[in-house]
C-alpha cells in the first residue's frame, strides 16, 4: 500500500491537506498530514524554541509510525515543508520510496529555508525579524506575497487566514543539515503554473546550465504541472490527489539531458540566414557594425534569464541574440548585445545597472548616432524595461520586447514596482513600443503581457504588436517556420523604421 506523508508550508498546518487526504484515502491509499510543532494558532508559547530540527523530528515521527514492510512511503513537501521533508528523508532514507517537491524550491545542505523565499524584501525582512515568530498573513493580499492564490475559493482563503499561525523564526534561520543519504531517492516535482513555474521553464534553466536543474535532467526525476496557484491542495484537491498517485507510480515528464543529440533550444540555429557583420568585443558588450562612414542609429539587445553565472556560452554568443544583431546591422544600424548580471531572481537591480552602463558605452562610441537608439528586451529581461518606460530619454526612439515577462511573475518575488512594465507604460509618453507576442506562451507569462497591453490601451501608449500565433517562447530557434521568419522580419523592420523617424517630442 502507498502511504503519503504530507508536510505543510509556512503559516499552515495539517488542516490544509484535509481534502487531499480524503481523496487519496478514497482512492485506496493511506495519507497522513504532519502537524508541525508550534504551528497551532491557539498555542503561542509552544512556538518558543521550535527550530528546523524540531520540524524534521515531527516528520520522522510520522514516518516511523506508518512505515513498515510492504508499505511504500511517499514524502510530500509543500513550500517551506520541503525542508523538514528532506531532513526527515535524510534520516530515514531506508523507509522513504519517493520525495515529492510540491511547488517548492530545491533545498541545499547548509542553507537555511529563509534563502528560498522568492521575494527579496520578504527574505531580508524575515532574516532581520527581531522575535521568536514571523506574523502570518492577515489578508488575502498578504497571502499573495507568499505565493499566487489563483484558483483558491474565497471561503477557503478566508479559512486559511483564520487558521494561519505565526511561523517559528528558528525553523527558517537554522541551516538544513543533510548527509546525502537521501540523494538517490526517486524524486518528483509538481509545478503550479499559476505561480509562475512550468516544465518548459525548468527545462530552459537546465539547458542554460543551472547546476541543480541540470543534475535533475540527468536523473530519473519526473515532473507534473497543475494549472493553478501556490496552494493546489485548496484549489485543485482532486487533481492534486491524482497527480500524487501518478507520481507514486513513477509517472511524469522527464527532462531532456544536456548531452542529448539535439542541442538545447537556446543553442539551435537562428531561423534566418543573415549576412554576418563585423563584431567587436568591448568588455561585456559586443558591437556589430554596418558598412557606413557616418554615425548610425543603434539597437541594444538585452537577453532574458535568469542565466546561471556558469552558463557557457554566455547569452551574447547565443544564436538568437547574434541573429537579431546581424539583422539590425544588415538594416544599417549598429547592433549591440550585452551580457548582464541576471543570474538569479534577486539580480534584477544589478542587471538593470548593467544595461544602463551598456547603453552609455554604446552611445559614447563615435560610430553611433547617440540621439537615435533603441532597446530590445527578451523573455525574463522584460522587467528591466520598466525603467525606460517610466522615464524615456529623448534619444531613446523605440523600445522593443520579444516574448517578454512584462510584469511581476507569481512566485518570482519580484514585487519592486521599478520592475513592472505594466505600471510604467503609463509614463511612456510618445515612446514607441514594438512587442512580439507568441500564441503558445506559458500562461503565467502571457498574463503579464495581457496586463501590459491593457494598461497601454488605457493610457494610449504607442504599441505595435507583432503576432506569432503558432510560436512558442524562443520561437526563433524552436519554431523555424515561415510565420516565425515573417514575424522576426516585421519586428526588425518596425524597430529600424522608428529609429530613422524624426525625434520624439
Amino acid at each position: 500500500m502507498t502511504v503519503f506523508v504530507l508536510v505543510p508550508g509556512m503559516f499552515t498546518g495539517a488542516h490544509v491537506w484535509q481534502e487531499t487526504v480524503d481523496r487519496l484515502t478514497a482512492a485506496g491509499a493511506e495519507a497522513h498530514a504532519v502537524r508541525p510543532s508550534g504551528m497551532d494558532a491557539s498555542l503561542g508559547p509552544a512556538r518558543e524554541g521550535v527550530d528546523l530540527e524540531a520540524h524534521i523530528a515531527d516528520v520522522v515521527a510520522v514516518i516511523d509510525s506508518v512505515g513498515g514492510t510492504g508499505r511504500k512511503v511517499v514524502l510530500v513537501g509543500h513550500d517551506y515543508g520541503i525542508h523538514p521533508a528532506l531532513g526527515a528523508a535524510d534520516r530515514r532514507a531506508g523507509r522513504v520510496d519517493r520525495i515529492v517537491y510540491l511547488d517548492s524550491g530545491l533545498p541545499r545542505n547548509g542553507v537555511p529555508a529563509v534563502a528560498a523565499l522568492p521575494d527579496r524584501s520578504l527574505r531580508d525582512r524575515t532574516a532581520a525579524t527581531d522575535g521568536e515568530v514571523l506574523p502570518p498573513p492577515a489578508t488575502p493580499e498578504d497571502w499573495r506575497r507568499w505565493g499566487s492564490t489563483e484558483g483558491v475559493p474565497g471561503s477557503a482563503l478566508d479559512r486559511l487566514t483564520a487558521l494561519a499561525a505565526p511561523h517559528p523564526m528558528a525553523t527558517l534561520l537554522q541551516p538544513l543539515r543533510l548527509t546525502g543519504a537521501a540523494d538517490s531517492l526517486p524524486a518528483t516535482g509538481i509545478l503550479c503554473t499559476g505561480n509562475g513555474a512550468s516544465i518548459e521553464m525548468v527545462q530552459m534553466m537546465a539547458d542554460r546550465g543551472d547546476p541543480a536543474l541540470r543534475a535533475l535532467a540527468d536523473s530519473p526525476a519526473t515532473f507534473f504541472e497543475l494549472p493553478t496557484g501556490h496552494w493546489p491542495m485548496l484549489s485543485l484537491p482532486d487533481e492534486l490527489a491524482d497527480v500524487l498517485l501518478r507520481a507514486a507510480a513513477g509517472e511524469g515528464h522527464r527532462l531532456v539531458p544536456a548531452d542529448a543529440s539535439e542541442p538545447p533550444a537556446h543553442l539551435r540555429p537562428f531561423l534566418l540566414d543573415v549576412p554576418e557583420a563585423p563584431r567587436e568585443r568591448h568588455g561585456n558588450v559586443d558591437l556589430y557594425l554596418p558598412e557606413a562612414e557616418e554615425p548610425r542609429p543603434a539597437v541594444l539587445f538585452v537577453h532574458g534569464g535568469p542565466v546561471p553565472a556558469e552558463a557557457r556560452p554566455t547569452p551574447r554568443d547565443w544564436p538568437t541574440l547574434r541573429g537579431y544583431a546581424h539583422c539590425a546591422a544588415a538594416g544599417g544600424a549598429v547592433a549591440a548585445v550585452v551580457d548582464h548580471g541576471l543570474h538569479t531572481l534577486g539580480d534584477y537591480e544589478r542587471a538593470a545597472a548593467d544595461v544602463v552602463a551598456a547603453m552609455e558605452r554604446v552611445r559614447a562610441d563615435p560610430r553611433v548616432d547617440a540621439d537615435r537608439t533603441a532597446l530590445w528586451f527578451f523573455s525574463g529581461g522584460g522587467p528591466i524595461a520598466a525603467r525606460w518606460l517610466d522615464a524615456p530619454p529623448p534619444w531613446l526612439r523605440c523600445l522593443a520586447a520579444t516574448y517578454p515577462v512584462f510584469g511581476p511573475m507569481p512566485g518570482w518575488g519580484l514585487t519592486d514596482s521599478r520592475f513592472d512594465p505594466a505600471r510604467a507604460v503609463a509614463n511612456a509618453g510618445t515612446l514607441p513600443v514594438v512587442l512580439t507576442r507568441v500564441g503558445l506562451e506559458t500562461p503565467a507569462i502571457a498574463a503579464t503581457v495581457e496586463e501590459f497591453l491593457a494598461s497601454a490601451k488605457e493610457c494610449g501608449a504607442d504599441v505595435e504588436v507583432v503576432e506569432v500565433p503558432h510560436g512558442h517562447h524562443a520561437f526563433e530557434t524552436v519554431d523555424p517556420t515561415d510565420e516565425s521568419r515573417d514575424a522576426v522580419r516585421r519586428a526588425v523592420r518596425a524597430v529600424l523604421d522608428r529609429l530613422w523617424r524624426p525625434g520624439r517630442r
